[in-house]
């Protein structure tokens, strides 16, 4: 019976450390015990020499200290997969890794998570895909999961039930009810290649044009090909207004934008989700008017408006969605054709017509 008991409590220890020590394994070296999967070979050489080479994998996957058991059984399945060669590669994150993995963003982007989370970016897959104006109107389609749920594992089928404009809607992964739709990965590749963020991020002697845009982190996750694709390869459309070309802006990270908020097949301005300025603010960038994160458009007028429009009149009290969301004049389509239908009169005591913006002005800090 002794006998018995010391193999229980030996089997019971093991069944205990082995996930803690698949964890410890995976973590020696500072990554280097991560790559000797080969599996995750790939992934340790990008993160090698990314702008987050300076954090250890645990800083970010979890560690020996995680206290959630879940990472340690997955850790320890993983191994065991590895050992028995039923593990495919390369390993990508799980729909289920994503909460943990925002928590750990949030660590060192405070600021910026903080921006995200208030914005719009930040709706959760109950307030996206369980909205009964959009469903009655629109049937959901497999489409959808391209933006809003870009690391949802399975169709649309899997996640919403029914799949008609009748209702009533549930979802099937009722644990995804308030977690986002558009988490960080959607918008950012975290083993990007680059530098680390220097201190201070901007030298004070840095001249305006040569300081850094944006972070080479910035990409599209693509739910297709389970990838990432840099702002670099994603290209701006061209865009028409009828027949006429509509000139937009050069602004590399529009390319992201349009990637959701894309026009129809024909690229005609305010087609499908385009939003592409013409009118007053043609040639403008979106992020010239919606912050970054959290897409606030408060001090957007004010940027490039010191108060007053051509006409002598304070933009922000004009009939514009700016003011009013159900005004008839769209702020990215707005023409001052649409005030002034018998012409637009000249400025009291203008010397000349104010110039257009050039294709250096297509953003703001």
């Amino acid at each position: 019976m002794k006998a018995r008991t010391k193999y229980l409590v030996v089997a019971g220890a093991i069944v205990l450390l082995a996930p803690i020590a698949a964890t410890v394994y995976y973590e020696t070296g500072g990554g280097t015990g991560c790559a000797s999967c080969h599996e995750i070979q790939r992934s340790y050489d990008q993160w090698a020499g990314s702008t987050h080479r300076n954090l250890s994998c645990g800083s970010c996957h979890g560690d020996a200290f995680t206290l959630d058991p879940a990472f340690h059984l997955n850790n320890f399945q993983r191994l065991v997969g590895h050992l028995s060669g039923r593990i495919s590669e390369p390993i990508l994150l799980r729909q289920p890794d994503l909460p943990e993995m925002l928590a750990r963003c949030q660590k060192c982007h405070r600021q910026e998570f903080a921006d995200w989370q208030s914005g719009p970016h930040a709706s959760t897959y109950s307030r996206i895909f369980l909205d009964r104006k959009h469903n009655a109107s629109e049937a959901l389609e497999d489409d959808c999961l391209r933006c809003h749920g870009m690391h949802f594992q399975g169709g649309i089928r899997d996640l919403v039930s029914p799949i008609n404009t009748a209702g009533p809607w549930r979802l099937r992964a009722p644990e995804l009810a308030n977690l986002p739709a558009i988490p960080c990965l959607a918008c950012h590749q975290i083993h990007a290649h680059g530098a680390p963020l220097p201190r201070p991020a901007i030298p004070a002697a840095t001249p305006g044009p040569k300081q850094e845009l944006f972070r080479p982190s910035l990409a599209l996750f693509d739910r297709r090909n389970q990838l990432h694709f840099a702002v670099r390869l994603l290209p701006l459309p061209e865009m028409r207004d009828h027949d006429r070309p509509v000139k937009i802006s050069p602004d590399p990270r529009q390319a992201l934008c349009y990637q959701c908020h894309a026009p129809l097949a024909t690229n005609q301005v305010g087609s499908g989700d385009d939003r592409t300025a013409i009118g007053v603010h043609e040639g403008l960038s979106c992020l010239a008017c919606h912050l970054k994160h959290g897409q606030q458009t408060r001090a957007s007028c004010a940027t490039c408006h010191p108060r007053l429009s051509n006409c002598g009149l304070d933009v922000e009290t004009m009939d514009t969605t700016f003011k009013n969301v159900k005004s008839p004049h769209n702020i990215h389509f707005v023409k001052c054709a649409d005030c002034h239908p018998r012409g637009v009169p000249s400025k009291p005591g203008a010397r000349r017509r104010a110039l257009p913006f050039s294709e250096a002005t297509f953003t703001r800090r």
